[in-house]
């Protein structure tokens, strides 16, 4: 099986509850049928429910959930519960701001009638991430959202190496960087069951040369170090230092994951993304993602032009995450 297969079947293992806030898009209403009648999650639309079904085509498959915002038996708890945690909101201000799906989505998984989330089909990212800020909030010691990428290459044997940050987090600092390299460990050990090999990137290997921007990484390797004591972790490393055995040999001899690793911490969203694409594009991977990270519980991001197929293997990751838990380093 692939990848997106092998999730997807551990997915099934336990279905878990994922609103779907943008549930009058076609594409979406087809992932929460596949999603309910492959047994991969429990999907909950939001929307008219007239709408949806026409857009159906007359009839959901039983496990489809349908909830209109405008109509629900729970606005007012969801209402109440978020102007008590938010200083300076009414509760006419936050019903007003529960009408909009994302945020209504949000503080469902908040208040635990959803595990997870998944959205961004016709919203922004930004709107994506300011529902999540705003009703669940950040994992303990995380001041910013991250993502990562799962590049894969199809085998035998296939090959999996994980991209952060290559979506969001624009130019973290030596602490934010510390915490995604982290938080990216944790989801790497519960999403693909294998053991982390971090390298923190640079156009620098051990100091060959002098930059602020190199600082930034060395110190971002001290940190992570001391959050997580047991992570195999290094820095800073260029590339072919962190991917090729022979060329860490030369470079960086006694490295613990040099030559070896499979999590790349980009210092910066311009390497990042850039990276990723031209991995995509130039050598043949399948980029999964992105995955977000830092938040209380899971919230998922999708690309505008994400297929019925991307969504379905979003909303899987995004029942695992909700099983094992947020996984954030401490602060």
């Amino acid at each position: 099986m692939t990848l997106v297969e092998r999730f997807i079947e551990r997915a099934r293992q336990r279905p878990t509850r994922v609103v779907l806030p943008e549930g009058n898009d076609e594409r979406i209403i087809q992932a929460a049928c596949r999603l309910a009648r492959e047994g991969i999650a429990r999907p909950i639309l939001l929307g008219g429910a007239t709408e949806i079904t026409n857009r159906a085509g007359g009839c959901l498959p039983p496990g489809v959930t349908v909830v209109d915002p405008m109509d629900s038996p729970h606005t007012a708890a969801y209402v109440e519960a978020y102007a008590s945690r938010r200083s300076g909101v009414t509760s006419g201000m936050a019903q007003r701001l529960l009408k909009r799906p994302l945020m209504f989505g949000a503080m469902m998984v908040a208040e635990s009638g959803a595990e997870a989330m998944v959205a961004g089909v016709t919203k922004a990212t930004s709107q994506v991430i300011t529902a999540g800020a705003l009703a669940i909030g950040y994992a303990d010691g995380v001041s910013k959202p991250s993502s990562f990428f799962l590049m894969t290459w199809e085998g035998p044997p296939e090959r999996v190496l994980v991209y952060a940050d290559a979506a969001v987090a624009i130019d973290p600092s030596a602490d934010e960087l510390a915490r995604i390299a982290v938080t990216t460990a944790e989801n790497v050990r519960h999403l693909l069951g294998v053991e982390p090999k971090v390298a923190m990137l640079s156009f620098s290997t051990y100091g060959s040369a002098r930059h602020s921007r190199v600082t930034k990484v060395q110190e971002a390797t001290r940190i992570a170090r001391e959050i997580a004591p047991g992570l195999a972790i290094d820095g800073d490393l260029q590339a072919d230092a962190a991917l090729v055995s022979k060329v860490a040999g030369l470079k960086c001899s006694g490295s613990p994951v040099a030559g070896s690793a499979n999590v790349l911490i980009f210092p910066d969203l311009d390497s990042g993304n850039i990276a990723y694409k031209l991995t995509q594009y130039l050598a043949g991977a399948h980029a999964i993602g992105p995955i977000m990270q830092g938040f209380r519980r899971p919230i998922n991001d999708l690309s505008r032009g994400a297929s019925v197929d991307d969504i379905v293997a979003v909303c899987a990751i995004s029942c695992l995450q909700a099983a094992g838990g947020s996984p954030a380093p401490a602060a």
